[in-house]
């Protein structure tokens, strides 16, 4: 476990039988946010506010969730239970919680007909704690990675976290990792990824094999990450951090952004640390990277396919 940044909590549902779940992080008071949105195919809710010319300043949560876009439900339950603790956007009439939400598919793992809804949300938020969990846990709970050449050729991907310091400047990430391509260590061997019966990693022999594949069924992967910093930023700075948090999917995921993956990333900032931007937008990008190779390591026991040996 890694401990949040001051401020934030984590919390988690997960539905180990049914390989699904969701993860929110409950932001600190006078939150700024914005998002990055990669890949062709992404599902979410509430996402268009976080736009840096979109007026609203202020976010109370984000929600990664399971389900395809019937996970989205769970957003509901996050909602209701900020609104019974008095927290979001104040108006005349009612507090307003912010919540943007984005989806990973997993109806391909477990049961297809369970998925996270309202009551899910509602407890992952009960379950908040100030520290950063990872593995099959949450939103990564029926994560895969390696399918482009075939679900059956998969490996668990799952739910990651890092933390990174420069001086008082601190960054952390979680993400959700479940990606249709390799994860890839800083020395560019394949972590997890597409292997054959006998375990061996299909890329090694053909490495632009991946690139020409045709058996992936669209709209079924997804990375998303959730940068929290204590970096004083503007919501447009949000959003360049955001695009470069990016970078860091790239060096840990090949092929990255494709036709069939729905990549996001969060960047939420609440601190006064003066910083400049590109030392906290290549500290987000490392620790997104550190995020997705942690989600396949901490899911290694559990990478056993068509009996093949875990590596």
């Amino acid at each position: 476990m890694i401990d949040c940044l001051e401020g934030f909590t984590v919390g988690n549902y997960t539905d180990s039988v049914n390989g699904t779940g969701c993860t929110v992080v409950l932001c600190p008071p006078g939150s700024v946010a914005s998002c990055e949105v990669r890949g062709n195919s992404p599902g979410s809710r509430e996402l268009a506010l976080l736009s840096p010319e979109k007026s609203m300043n202020e976010i109370h949560a984000i929600l990664l969730t399971g389900g395809s876009a019937f996970g989205l439900a769970a957003a509901d339950g996050v909602v209701r239970y900020l609104e019974e603790t008095g927290i979001g956007y104040t108006t005349p009439w009612a507090t307003v919680p912010i919540v943007p939400a984005a989806v990973v598919f997993d109806l391909n793992v477990g049961s297809a007909s369970i998925r996270p809804g309202s009551p899910q949300g509602y407890e992952a938020c009960k379950n908040a704690k100030p520290f950063l969990q990872q593995g099959l846990i949450g939103a990564g709970a029926g994560a895969t990675v390696g399918k482009w050449a075939g679900f059956e050729s998969h490996m668990k991907g799952g739910t990651g976290v890092a933390r990174i310091e420069s001086g008082e400047l601190q960054v952390a990430c979680l993400s959700v990792v479940n990606a249709v391509g390799d994860v890839i260590d800083t020395d560019g061997k394949i972590i997890a990824g597409a292997r054959d019966k006998e375990g061996k990693y299909l890329a090694v022999r053909d490495p632009y094999r991946r690139l020409t594949h045709r058996s992936l069924t669209a709209q079924t992967n997804t990375t998303l990450s959730v940068i929290m910093t204590n970096a004083k930023c503007s919501k447009l700075d949000a959003f360049r951090i955001a695009q470069r948090v990016h970078d860091g999917y790239a060096r840990a995921i090949i092929p990255v952004h494709t036709m069939y993956d729905g990549d996001v990333s969060f960047v939420v900032s609440h601190g006064a640390i003066e910083s400049q931007l590109d030392l906290v937008a290549e500290l987000s990008a490392s620790a997104a990277a550190d995020a997705i190779r942690n989600a396949v390591r901490m899911s290694d026991a559990k990478n056993e396919i068509a009996g093949a040996p875990s590596r």
